[in-house]
């Protein structure tokens, strides 16, 4: 068993060894954080992606979840 567990992870660490040589171009030809832009965010721009949208996220996954909560239990209170 140990050898097959072995030959697995040599294949998965080969895969990703092969796509990461594989895409190396793909990230030489983009930017790095050090190069100079011009514009930005705006400080609302920041506010509201940062701060704002995972609250909002937050807030309909919480409320879909406590929906599913409710029609759980209300299922269970008709069962006889």
């Amino acid at each position: 068993m140990d050898k097959r567990n072995a030959l697995r992870a040599g294949a998965v660490s080969a895969t990703a060894t092969l796509m990461m040589l594989l895409s190396s171009p793909v990230f030489a030809a983009t930017q790095d954080a050090t190069t100079p832009q011009a514009g930005g965010l705006s400080v609302g721009a920041s506010i509201g992606l940062y701060v704002v949208t995972p609250i909002v996220l937050f807030a309909i996954i919480a409320g879909l979840v406590m929906l599913g909560s409710a029609n759980a239990a209300k299922g269970k209170g008709k069962k006889k």
